[in-house]
């Protein structure tokens, strides 16, 4: 084995500082988007994530522009070089309604009325007319949830609402 020199084990560090300098530093980025901002990454008002670090984007040669929060994101622009990040925002009152949402119960979803395969009978009208028709459900259905159905095998699937065991209604109509 070959002895390696004391020069190259020295000079190691400084390769990877060159290998690090292309590249803009993206938590430097999060810092001064957090100031400019005045929230936190995950906190209502700041970064609703972190940075992506897989991305590899050239070190701008002047400070980064962080424009106005619009459409819920901000904006990081480098105009010397041309690259820019969109970085979405947590809203203010996300948090609250995140807490929320996952402490609500979810309501039971009811059992099917219709199964795949059920004959239907498929009702469409207005106050003074309608028209019906036997079609065959090709999926289960509760009350008030919609299903396809189609009228044989080879027919394109019509899209319905599950009105009662073996009825359904055109959606609309």
């Amino acid at each position: 084995m070959f002895p390696i020199p004391a020069i190259l084990i020295a000079a190691l560090p400084a390769v990877a500082t060159a290998q690090a300098g292309p590249f803009q530093d993206l938590a430097a980025l999060e810092r001064r988007l957090a100031i400019a901002l005045g929230a936190d990454i995950g906190q209502p008002g700041g970064p609703a994530a972190p940075i992506d670090r897989r991305m590899k984007l050239a070190a701008c040669p002047a400070p980064v522009a962080i424009e106005p929060p619009f459409a819920g994101a901000v904006v990081l622009r480098c105009a010397e070089i041309g690259w820019r990040v969109r970085v979405p925002l947590l809203a203010r009152g996300a948090q609250m309604q995140q807490a929320a949402m996952a402490s609500a119960p979810r309501p039971a979803r009811a059992d099917p009325v219709i199964r795949r395969g059920d004959p239907v009978e498929i009702r469409a009208g207005q106050p003074g007319f309608s028209v019906s028709s036997q079609m065959i459900a090709d999926q289960d259905g509760a009350p008030g949830e919609r299903i396809r159905v189609r009228a044989d095998a080879k027919s394109r699937p019509i899209i319905v609402e599950v009105v009662d065991i073996g009825l359904v209604r055109v959606p609309g109509i």
